[in-house]
């Protein structure tokens, strides 16, 4: 494989796997960071999962919420995966703190990738963008479902359901030929390559760390990042990827129990605090009153069943990732590794 790709948000926890993927392709990288000073952690992140990239990758400074950069950024690569959009691990007080470097952020880099004549670019979406505010009829969620946007949903949902849908709008009106492509993940979990790890980390961190007696009635579908980074790989690549939507999820959605589950079978002695008791619900409401970390897991989504599925990726790319227990066991296993939770 030869030719240049721009990740934007290399310092972050898909990025960065994105990179390592993509150098051991063959591709030369040019990622985008907010400040150049953070080129050293990236690398020693690079590093961590087995890839001393050299003079294969560059960096180029570049923010979501600012014009600046992006033309440059862009120039001379082959593709774009967007990856940069923030994640907080708690709810912000004003919403726009999301929306507008989620959704600009996007538009942004898509015209920069027009200008510049990318091929393609991959955005990183989520299932935020599908499974929220609406429920299929069968009670499985596909590509063919997007989140309602005028329900109660949180920020952090929205901004990236608003994104995607602008991103597609963008590239039908004023796309020039730029083709485009989105990856959905569901909760990402696997291997941490540093300490500026994915909010999604934190629910094992904190399962690990045994900071609840008990755990809340909630769902999530798991897929590993290096699965997720495989997965942009194959949209990037692939003829038949144009154009269209792939959902990331290992296989059925995990309750929060079945995943301490997971951590305990795995882990042994390690995961000795990962609390198994299931929290009643009238519990987590009761204690979001006074909570603001219970706040965020006590609306719509509790208790709900739900589920999703990847045929498409799988069908269409031949997509194959690991089983969910193998991408929770490895995010706990790196955070002990790298010293952020004691053994």
């Amino acid at each position: 494989m030869s030719g240049l790709v721009l990740v934007t948000g290399g310092s972050g926890f898909i990025g960065a796997h994105c990179i390592v993927r993509l150098i051991a392709a063959g591709y030369r990288v040019r990622t985008t960071v907010r400040s150049l000073a953070r080129e050293g952690d990236v690398r020693a992140m690079l590093r961590e999962g087995g890839c001393e990239a050299g003079d294969r990758l560059a960096f180029a400074e570049a923010d979501l919420t600012r014009d600046a950069g992006w033309p440059e950024a862009a120039a001379g690569c082959d593709y774009v995966l967007h990856v940069a959009s923030p994640l907080p691990v708690a709810q912000p007080k004003d919403a726009d703190e999301l929306m507008r470097p989620a959704r600009d952020g996007a538009l942004r880099v898509l015209r920069a990738a027009r200008d510049a004549g990318v091929k393609r670019v991959v955005m990183t979406s989520s299932f935020a963008a599908i499974g929220y505010g609406n429920t299929p009829l069968d009670g499985v969620y596909t590509e063919k479902d997007w989140t309602d946007t005028d329900r109660p949903i949180g920020a952090y949902v929205k901004s990236k359901a608003l994104a995607e849908r602008a991103a597609w709008e963008f590239v039908a009106r004023e796309g020039n030929g730029l083709e485009l492509a989105t990856v959905n993940p569901v909760v990402v979990f696997g291997p941490v390559l540093g300490r500026d790890y994915s909010a999604s980390v934190v629910l094992i961190e904190t399962l690990l760390k045994g900071g609840a007696p008990a755990v809340p009635k909630l769902m999530f579908g798991v897929v590993d990042v290096r699965d997720v980074a495989e997965l942009h790989l194959l949209a990037m690549t692939r003829p038949e990827a144009k154009g269209e939507r792939f959902l990331a999820v290992a296989g059925d959605f995990l309750s929060v129990r079945e995943i301490a589950l997971a951590l305990k079978a795995g882990m042994g002695p390690a995961a000795a605090k990962v609390p198994t008791r299931v929290a009643p619900n009238w519990v987590i409401r009761l204690g979001a009153l006074f909570s603001p970390t219970l706040r965020t897991v006590a609306g719509p989504e509790l208790g709900r069943v739900k589920n999703a599925s990847s045929a498409k990726a799988r069908q269409m790319l031949g997509w194959s990732p690991r089983p969910p227990q193998e991408a929770i066991v490895a995010t706990g296993e790196s955070l002990v590794r790298l010293g952020l939770i004691k053994a």
